[in-house]
């Protein structure tokens, strides 16, 4: 990281340009510049010989990198691709020193910089309060948070790729990020609160309509909930899902045996077995701590043990 970094007045970095060389800096920008401890400084505005060739430079890394045109299904496929790009870049001789390449001179010049300790965190936060139905909305899109925090406000901090919601300093979720407009992002597992006090939600409420479960646990969803009080039922499959997980759920659903008629009481007795603890391992015990006469078990001293109670009545 160098010392000073000198930036072109745009709008995620200054937010106000007073006369001079005078800015009021984006706030959370500045967190950035105290992490990584470096000086921000600003262009003077219509003053091209501040920046040299890097408009220059710009232009042509640009058409370097992204020519021909092309499309990536994610950020993470994109910066794979400008890595490798990169690479191939440095290669290239040094536009000032063109006795070595572009790496070699990178590498020398790290020398002079100073190392990163850790990396930012780099985050657009967002104050927002959880709606009745358990959503926050961010970018026209809605993230559900789980039931116990409806109606509270928390921290909702964006990054390219995910959505975290903070409450009392920790990550209560993490959804990741959508793009476009108006989509519902729903965790079932979020509304499981709501199924204790209302389990006919299970039927059509709209997190659970298309949650997708495990082949084997909808076919035993299914059949248990054409029993009377079969939503019920399988809500108490769930909460003990929530609470040992997902895995011995499925386990105990494969383990019922088809033609049979299915209960939750025989699935909950399934899961119990699995997720029962061992038996206890049985300890080698060195000779020296071995009794040599062993006691043997007389029953007959109970009898003593009532005499000498009538005698003491």
């Amino acid at each position: 990281m160098p010392q000073r970094m000198v930036y072109d007045n745009l709008k995620a970095v200054v937010e106000t340009i007073f006369s001079g060389k005078e800015r009021l800096f984006n706030r959370r920008f500045m967190v950035l510049a105290n992490h990584y401890l470096f000086e921000p400084v600003a262009c003077t505005p219509a003053s091209g010989r501040e920046k040299g060739q890097v408009e220059n430079q710009v232009g042509n890394i640009g058409e370097w990198l992204f020519t021909p045109l092309a499309r990536f299904a994610s950020f993470a496929a994109l910066n794979e691709r400008l890595a490798t790009r990169w690479r191939e870049l440095a290669q290239r001789k040094h536009p000032v020193t063109p006795e070595q390449s572009i790496a070699t001179g990178f590498i020398t010049e790290q020398l002079a910089l100073r190392q990163i300790p850790a990396t930012f965190d780099g985050y657009v936060e967002h104050m927002l309060r959880v709606s009745s139905t358990c959503l926050v909305v961010l970018d026209r899109h809605r993230y559900s948070v789980p039931a116990a925090f409806a109606g509270r406000a928390v921290s909702v901090r964006s990054t390219t790729g995910e959505v975290r919601v903070v409450a009392d300093g920790a990550v209560i979720v993490e959804h990741a990020r959508r793009f476009g407009r108006d989509q519902l992002i729903c965790d079932p597992w979020h509304y499981l609160p709501i199924l204790e006090r209302k389990p006919g939600a299970l039927r059509n409420g709209v997190p659970f309509l298309d949650w997708d479960l495990p082949t084997s646990i909808r076919l035993v969803r299914d059949r248990i909930l054409k029993q009377p009080k079969g939503d019920r039922a399988f809500v108490e499959l769930l909460l003990m899902a929530r609470e040992v997980g997902l895995e011995p759920l499925q386990v105990a659903c494969e383990l019922v045996p088809d033609g049979t008629v299915v209960t939750a009481s025989v699935v909950l007795n399934e899961m119990r077995r699995l997720v029962a603890p061992g038996q206890p391992i049985m300890l080698n015990v060195p000779d020296m701590l071995k009794l040599r006469i062993e006691p043997l078990a007389d029953c007959g001293r109970y009898d003593h043990l009532r005499e000498v109670s009538h005698v003491l009545h």
